[in-house]
């Protein structure tokens, strides 16, 4: 039986979906990376956004993270994935930080949980202003027993007049860190209210400050989660971090090639795409657990189309298209977001995302994932 999708222009066109998923055989525990999916949160739909902390599914919200543990990955929690900035405020997120956090616990899954400053309602105005909001998102992060990412704050690049006012935030926030932090580099393409990190625009002059912060706290930095979308960049800053400082690579454009690396190393991973990819992702890195990167290739080379279309700008929309695809696999029973983003991308996006997942074999139930897109169609008013 086929469907008929809406083209970018409008157009309709016929697909015929599958009619079976594939399988991925994957071999736990993964070994020869560490990999995160950077987790999205499920909305309650019938809760209005008034509601403390925030309009959140709590049950389905961990039953998708027990899901991403199963597979062997690692859960980034409270990223822009669950809707940082976008939706989710610091009450939701801090509640999130602790629920995911016990629940890892529980089935001794990895997690990493993002800091920042989003708790500022008002424009800061001092560098100690934005400090104290670090400290006190960090605080929460490690009371729950859970690793620190320490995120890109909007609040300093709003506060910030140059590279030494990062290294004097950043600085204190890790000599007061418990235990070794992710750092997190994000490009303005995921956020515009970013652009000029680390002091300024010039690129090279950033990754200068960044590496400038590690070298003075190595023992205080785990990894540097790059989200630039630039490989080579991330390449050349990867070889030169400190022995014991990972790379994660964050570029959902060239994943594939950054977690295989080269004769110099490799990147690991915190990936928004893991998010709908976490069988594929885990029966790829388990390949190349057992040194067969043409295997680890052949299984994440044909994911990297899907990625780039819902990465595709404006990238900071991501999310819906993950949220689609979470609900088209039978993982949450609507496609609502927190703050309304269902409504983000275009239905023709959203068809394409559909097509490109299901000929990838990603939803259990290739049925339910067409009945469920068929429905979404006929809410637009598209006879499929």
């Amino acid at each position: 039986m086929s469907i008929l999708l809406p083209g970018e222009s409008g157009e309709p066109r016929t697909y015929v979906p599958r009619t079976e998923p594939v399988t991925c055989a994957t071999e736990l525990p993964l070994r020869s990376r560490v990999v995160y999916s950077a987790a999205h949160v499920v909305a309650d739909p019938l809760r209005t956004a008034a509601d403390a902390p925030a309009a959140v599914d709590w049950d389905a919200t961990l039953a998708f993270r027990r899901h991403l543990w199963a597979h062997g990955l690692g859960v980034a929690e409270a990223m822009d994935t669950a809707q940082r900035g976008m939706g989710l405020d610091w009450a939701g997120a801090a509640e999130l930080i602790r629920r995911s956090s016990a629940e890892a616990r529980a089935v001794g899954g990895r997690i990493a949980c993002g800091v920042g400053t989003d708790q500022l309602t008002a424009p800061a105005a001092t560098l100690a202003e934005v400090g104290a909001a670090y400290e006190e998102q960090l605080a929460v992060v490690e009371e729950a027993g859970s690793q620190a990412v320490l995120m890109a704050s909007r609040a300093l690049v709003a506060v910030a007049k140059g590279p030494d006012d990062y290294l004097e935030v950043y600085g204190g926030l890790l000599r007061q860190a418990a235990e070794p932090v992710i750092l997190h580099w994000l490009g303005p393409m995921f956020d515009p209210a970013l652009a000029g990190y680390w002091g300024g625009d010039d690129l090279d002059a950033a990754t200068e400050t960044l590496l400038e912060l590690i070298a003075a706290h190595p023992d205080k930095v785990d990894g540097v989660k790059i989200s630039l979308l630039d490989a080579g960049r991330e390449v050349g800053l990867r070889r030169r971090l400190p022995e014991g400082v990972r790379c994660y690579t964050g570029d959902d454009f060239h994943y594939p090639e950054l977690v295989e690396g080269d004769e110099h190393g490799f990147s690991h991973a915190l990936l928004g795409i893991f998010d709908p990819l976490a069988p594929v992702a885990a029966a790829a890195v388990s390949t190349l657990d057992t040194g067969d990167s043409a295997g680890f290739r052949a299984l994440l080379d044909p994911t990297v189309e899907l990625s780039r279309h819902l990465f595709g700008a404006p990238t900071r929309f991501y999310k819906t298209g993950v949220v689609l695809l979470a609900w088209l696999a039978g993982h949450q029973d609507h496609f609502a977001m927190v703050g309304g983003l269902q409504s983000a991308r275009s239905l023709p996006h959203l068809a394409r995302a559909y097509e490109l997942a299901d000929r990838l074999g990603l939803f259990p139930d290739p049925a339910l994932a067409e009945s469920r897109m068929r429905g979404l169609l006929a809410v637009y008013g598209v006879d499929a």
